[in-house]
Parts: C-alpha cells; structure tokens; sequence
C-alpha cells in the first residue's frame, strides 16, 4: 500500500492517521511517497492528494475511511 501527498497537507495528515490505524491492526506496512519529490505522481495526483494505493491501484483521494480500507487489505 502506498500513500501518496505532500508536507504542510491536513488531509494528508489526517489520511495518515487512517493508514497507521488500519495497517497496524492489520499487521500491514506502507510507503510514503511525497508529490514534492516525485515530477510524475505531481503532474497526476496534484489536485487529489492524498492518494491511497492498494496494490498499484488508486484506492481511495481526498479522504480515507478506515472501514473502506480495511476491506481493501482484507477482501
């Protein structure tokens, strides 16, 4: 699972809480990746960080809900 946004974003922040919520119970492990640092995920995720991937594959933007997730990693 990877999760993608930028320093200085509360959304970010607060989709990270989510993240480290739902891995932890689950015994799960992310990356993080920043825009800032990346041309290519800033020209595609500009407007909807933060982004969440499971497995390669855009799961959730903007908010993450833990429920939602946990289904994601487990189903």
């Amino acid at each position: 699972m990877t999760l993608i946004g930028k320093p200085g974003c509360h959304l970010c922040d607060e989709a990270r809480l989510v993240v480290d919520e739902v891995t932890a119970e689950l015994g799960e492990r992310f990356e993080e990746l920043s825009i800032l640092d990346d041309a290519e995920l800033q020209a595609r995720y500009w407007e909807q960080i933060p982004v969440v991937l499971v497995d390669g594959r855009e799961h959730a933007s903007w908010r993450v809900r833990a429920d939602q997730l946990r289904a994601a990693l487990t189903g």
